[in-house]
C-alpha cells in the first residue's frame, strides 16, 4: 500500500496568528473559530499547479469534486499525479471528469512543461514572489491568481495578497463591508493591514466562505 505524502504546515502559522490577532479585530474572532487548522502543503509542484487550474473560477468544494474524478482518471494519488499520466489521457476522458476544454489543454500545456524540464522547479526555492510569478505566467494557462495560488499552497510563502481571488474579496466584502461589494483597491488597504502574513489572513477568510479545508 501506497502511503500518501505528508502533509508539510508552515512553521511561521502560530506566529501569523498572534500577529493577525493583535492588529486584525475579524482576525481576533475568526481564527479561534477554526482550532488547529492550517495551511497544508504536500510538497509537489505539479500537482499544486494542476489543483489550481482546476479550481479556476469555481467553488471550493466543486473543485473538489471535479479533481478526484481527474485524480482518479490519471491513476494517481490525489496528492501526487505525474505528467506523463496526464499526458497520456484522452481529451473526451478529461472532459467527461467535468474539465471545461480550455482547462483541459493547459492541463496539458503544464504537463509538456514539466515532462520537458523548461520550469526551474529547483530554483523556486531562491526567487522571490514577483520572479516566480513572472516565471510561472509564462506557462499557456496560468495567470497571476494561478501563480499566487502555487506560491501560497505550494511555496507557503507567507505575505501574498491575491486580489484577483473572487472568495478573498467576498470573504473581505462579509467580514469588513458588512456585504457591500468591494473594490481591488479597498481589498489592498485590508490586507495591508495584515502584513507580513497575508496569506494567512487570506486562508481564514476562504474558510469563513467554505467550512471545505482550501488545499491544493
Amino acid at each position: 500500500m501506497v502511503r500518501p505524502a505528508a502533509a508539510v504546515t508552515p512553521a511561521y502559522w502560530d506566529e501569523a496568528c498572534k500577529h493577525l490577532a493583535k492588529r486584525d479585530r475579524v482576525m481576533r474572532k475568526l481564527i479561534p473559530q477554526f482550532g488547529e487548522a492550517r495551511l497544508q502543503c504536500r510538497g509537489d509542484a505539479f500537482t499544486t499547479l494542476a489543483r489550481s487550474i482546476v479550481g479556476q473560477q469555481i467553488s471550493v468544494r466543486a473543485a473538489q469534486a471535479v479533481w478526484e474524478r481527474f485524480a482518479a482518471l490519471a491513476g494517481g494519488r490525489s496528492n501526487k499525479l505525474q505528467p506523463a499520466a496526464v499526458l497520456a489521457l484522452e481529451v473526451p476522458a478529461m472532459r467527461e471528469a467535468g474539465l471545461s476544454a480550455r482547462k483541459v489543454e493547459y492541463l496539458r500545456d503544464l504537463a509538456t512543461h514539466f515532462s520537458d524540464g523548461t520550469v526551474h522547479v529547483r530554483q523556486w526555492q531562491q526567487m522571490d514572489d514577483e520572479a516566480i510569478i513572472e516565471e510561472l505566467v509564462a506557462v499557456r494557462g496560468i495567470g497571476r491568481w494561478t501563480a499566487e495560488m502555487f506560491l501560497i499552497f505550494h511555496l507557503m510563502r507567507p505575505n501574498v495578497l491575491p486580489l484577483d481571488d473572487v472568495g478573498l474579496l467576498r470573504g473581505i466584502s462579509l467580514n469588513y463591508f458588512s456585504g457591500e461589494p468591494v473594490s481591488r483597491a479597498e481589498a489592498r488597504e485590508v490586507g495591508d493591514a495584515w502584513s507580513p502574513y497575508r496569506s494567512v489572513a487570506t486562508w481564514y477568510l476562504w474558510r469563513s466562505l467554505d467550512p471545505v479545508p482550501v488545499e491544493y
